[in-house]
């Protein structure tokens, strides 16, 4: 056997500056790059990074205010703080590990600790401003994709102080990105809710909260969802607001000085503790912790000086937090939570007797789904679930979900489809390290207004849970997108509904945090001898036909079965379309989901009636049933 050694030596060895560094691994500093289609991407990471520092000065008590615009992808921040001094504005956005952050006297309790916050956003953008004002004297610096190409000398101005940062993401990295309404506003909302009293313009909108964190939890129900009115214990440096619903699962806002911390971390488990231990302490430990954290809505808000977090994009808090108290965060929260929530159900019996039926409830609906657990295993195991209803990818094979790293659960999905011919071109087509099929046999069950028990007793959802594994939660999630591939026809978008009916009567999580999309395949295909277009509406076959000119060959896909296993991989492959299932703060999904799947309305048939013209089976292109 002939070997061969690649030459390492002297010249292998490279040396980055921070620019560099951070353009060759933004991820590293932002997370995932993403279009904006996610909270996540990174185009809100940078948004953020900007927002976070006025925020600081507002916390530190100078500014009451911040104005943001985006225009055609362009951010503009403007605080009205201190301002960065003038000596130092260059350095604070181009220099990595320099701020002011690092002197504790400056900033307490700030989000932003390791001087790499501007500096991402400068290095990632291809264009960046930064101004200074400061008692009647102003600095500008000028960059491009990090490099700095105008220094304007100091000026006189009668400006008031503050900073104002402008920047343009870079198009190269974050491709086709686009700024959705729907992420702005919750970000923006967080902003609020965390700083009362302070006033927020978003292009002209106003963003301002009185209440804080139970001001948060009603932006996201409505009181008669609520089992008892929302409490709210607010101390020196922790808030929580909390109540049950009739929802399932458990839904928490958790954040660490301002930073909302999706994925949790030492606070959010402390105070899962906390609560369960101070109700079952109050009822005499008769209650399963599980009964009593079903349903429950809750936000929680701590602030710590200089958190650890588990990643640049400050998304999950580490393990070894120590409270401004000295105690651990752990023995805070506890000792916060047991004395303010036991005080209060002492005080309020009403409220914990409505908690107490709250918990018989999720104990009864608990135990009647663990009568037949058993029996819906043995329904998957029968039905041979990895070799007739999933095409899993190589990656899963043979993996216990709980091991699955995050890198390679972020970069999976999965295509629910409907009938073979769908399915097998998909499987034909498919990444099969990364994209995983599962086909639906005909129409599923309307669910709306059943309980959780007919999961396990209707097979195909049964099936469908065990294969993303989120019985249990959305901690075992196997896969990080669940996509709802469709036909674009009558049968197609019922299919869709009753999918996404599911998703939301029993897994509303998955909803939340992004996970489900809609997979956008072509309407039609426009060709010559030359060239082919896939086109997704009428908009574009007709630009299609144009650039063809002549007399070009039009097929109507109606069907993904008629989309030939070469032609889509195309369309899944890395120039994938896929529309987000998007949940905004004021969506009430009980009542859309009853508007839509409940009972058959003169509303709804007005609406349809109204909205769905259909001629010879096709779709009007202006019909979207994808929200």
């Amino acid at each position: 056997m002939v070997t061969t050694t690649a030459n390492y030596t002297e010249d292998n060895i490279r040396s980055l500056d921070w620019r560099q560094h951070i353009r060759l691994r933004p991820g590293m500093y932002i997370g995932k790059l993403g279009d904006g289609s996610l909270a996540e991407d990174g185009i809100y990471i940078l948004l953020k990074e900007v927002i976070d520092n006025s925020i600081d000065e507002y916390v530190m008590g100078h500014g009451s205010k911040i104005n943001i615009q985006i225009e055609e992808g362009q951010v503009t921040v403007r605080d009205y703080g201190r301002g960065i001094p003038l000596g130092k504005v260059v350095d604070c956005v181009s220099k990595i590990n320099t701020g002011g952050k690092y002197d504790s006297g400056a900033f307490k309790k700030s989000v932003g600790l390791n001087g790499v916050g501007t500096k991402a956003v400068n290095a990632l953008s291809q264009a960046f401003r930064v101004e200074s004002i400061r008692d009647g004297k102003k600095k500008v610096a000028e960059f491009e994709f990090g490099e700095l190409v105008k220094e304007h000398p100091i000026k006189n101005t009668d400006e008031p102080n503050g900073t104002i940062i402008i920047f343009k993401p870079d198009e190269a990295i974050f491709k086709k990105y686009k700024y959705r309404i729907e992420h702005l506003e919750n970000q923006l909302w967080n902003y609020a809710y965390l700083n009362s009293g302070l006033k927020i313009y978003y292009n002209g909108l106003l963003f301002q909260s009185k209440e804080g964190l139970k001001e948060l939890l009603k932006s996201k129900f409505n009181e008669e969802q609520l089992r008892y009115p929302i409490l709210h214990f607010k101390g020196e440096d922790i808030e929580i607001a909390m109540s049950h619903g009739d929802q399932y699962g458990e839904q928490y806002y958790s954040f660490v000085n301002g930073q909302n911390t999706t994925q949790g971390g030492t606070h959010l488990n402390a105070f899962k503790e906390a609560v369960s231990k101070t109700i079952r302490d109050f009822f005499k430990g008769k209650y399963d912790p599980k009964d009593i954290r079903t349903s429950i809505i809750a936000a929680l808000s701590v602030k710590i000086e200089e958190p650890i977090f588990e990643s640049q994009t400050k998304t999950k808090l580490g393990s070894n937090e120590i409270a401004p108290n000295g105690e651990s965060i752990r023995s805070f929260i506890n000792n916060f939570v047991q004395k303010e929530l036991d005080d209060y159900l002492h005080k309020h019996p009403e409220v914990a007797q409505a908690l107490e039926s709250r918990i018989k409830q999720s104990e009864r609906e608990r135990k009647d789904i663990a009568e037949i657990k058993t029996k819906a295993r043995q329904m998957a195991k029968k039905a041979n679930l990895h070799n007739k209803k999933l095409r899993d990818c190589r990656a899963h094979y043979n993996d216990s979900s709980k091991s699955i790293s995050e890198e390679l659960r972020n970069a999976s999905s999965i295509f629910i489809t409907e009938g073979d011919s769908a399915s097998g071109s998909i499987t034909k087509a498919r990444d099969v390290q990364t994209q995983a099929v599962f086909s639906l046999r005909g129409k599923p069950l309307n669910c709306f207004g059943l309980t959780k028990v007919i999961v396990y007793q209707n097979e195909e959802f049964n099936l469908l849970q065990h294969a993303l594994n989120i019985e249990d939660g959305l901690e075992g999630l196997r896969y990080n997108r669940v996509i709802i591939a469709t036909d674009a026809d009558v049968d197609g978008m019922h299919i869709r509904l009753l999918l996404l009916t599911f998703f939301l009567q029993f897994f509303p999580d998955l909803v939340r945090n992004g996970h489900l999309y809609i997979l956008q395949t072509p309407l039609f295909r426009v060709r010559d001898k030359s060239k082919t277009f896939y086109c997704y509406n009428e908009l574009e076959k007709q630009e299609a036909i144009k650039k063809l000119r002549g007399n070009p060959e039009i097929t109507r896909f109606k069907g993904l079965g008629e989309i030939s296993p070469n032609e889509f991989g195309a369309f899944i492959g890395e120039d994938i379309r896929l529309e987000p299932v998007l949940v905004n703060q004021e969506t009430d999904i009980e009542k859309l989901m009853d508007y839509y799947m409940g009972k058959n309305t003169p509303n709804r048939q007005d609406f349809i009636i109204e909205n769905l013209r259909l001629e010879k089976d096709d779709l009007p292109n202006d019909v979207n049933f994808d929200r």
